[in-house]
């Protein structure tokens, strides 16, 4: 795909990682459509993704309400008058323990809460945005890409059930709907970092970093443009599909 004046839409596109991958398409000349419940934010990620010489509209939504989800596409290609890719990025985390006992006694375990707030923006936010944009891109007839992304996590990590359930579950979507939607020429790969340099990260203790980044061969956290770059090569690779791209600094779980 050639990205010059494609329609690509991002959620979470706010801050963070989304907003990185946001900026890295919009580089090689995509329209972005930016998603995310903050909208002071939106407004700021915009503004930096404009100043690439593209359009770039700011979305408030909610990825985990299916109205909000189908009015959000609706609205993109409205205003676009085309749809060409989706970066299912939105996300958020609800750690805690499955089960804590101290002396014979259970002191916590993870709630239903914990458990259903992330599973529904993480799995089911992808599955209704991956859904809607699979939908205008296959009647718009051009294809498109999806990515969905996943975490290193997937393969199961300390503290995260429901985070870990999750991002293996948008990893496996990825190769689902590489099958299912090929007829359409629309394409669905996903990414899985490891421990990304991200704001939520950079505030966390500087011994909690180090120790972090030492157990990572690459001795050094990702930074979200390396995501980027990742996401624009999966965009313009027209043979690249039910894959998923673990970008890790060399990191298993």
């Amino acid at each position: 795909m050639d990205l010059k004046d494609k329609v690509i839409v991002i959620t979470g596109g706010a801050r963070g990682l989304g907003a990185a991958i946001a900026q890295g398409i919009a580089a090689k000349g995509a329209h972005v459509a930016l998603v995310d419940i903050d909208a002071d934010a939106l407004k700021d990620s915009a503004a930096t993704c404009s100043a690439a010489g593209v359009t770039a509209r700011s979305y408030t939504a909610n990825v985990a309400k299916e109205d909000e989800v189908v009015a959000l596409f609706q609205q993109v290609v409205a205003d676009f008058g085309r749809l060409d890719g989706c970066i299912n990025n939105a996300g958020i985390l609800r750690d805690g323990l499955l089960l804590k006992i101290k002396d014979g006694e259970v002191v916590g375990k993870m709630t239903v809460a914990q458990w259903q707030a992330v599973i529904d923006v993480n799995l089911t936010g992808v599955f209704l945005c991956g859904r809607e944009a699979a939908e205008h891109m296959a009647l718009l007839g051009n294809g498109g890409a999806i990515i969905n992304i996943s975490s290193i996590s997937r393969a199961g990590n300390f503290g995260q059930t429901n985070y870990s359930a999750a991002k293996a579950g948008v990893a496996a979507m990825a190769v689902v709907w590489a099958k299912e939607l090929a007829r359409y020429k629309i394409r669905a790969n996903a990414i899985a970092p490891g421990f990304v340099n991200t704001e939520m990260v950079a505030s966390m203790p500087p011994e909690a970093l180090a120790k972090m980044a030492s157990a990572i061969p690459a001795k050094r956290l990702c930074e979200p443009d390396e995501i980027a770059h990742a996401a624009v090569y999966l965009l313009e690779n027209d043979y690249m599909s039910g894959r998923v791209i673990e970008i890790d600094g060399g990191m298993r779980l």
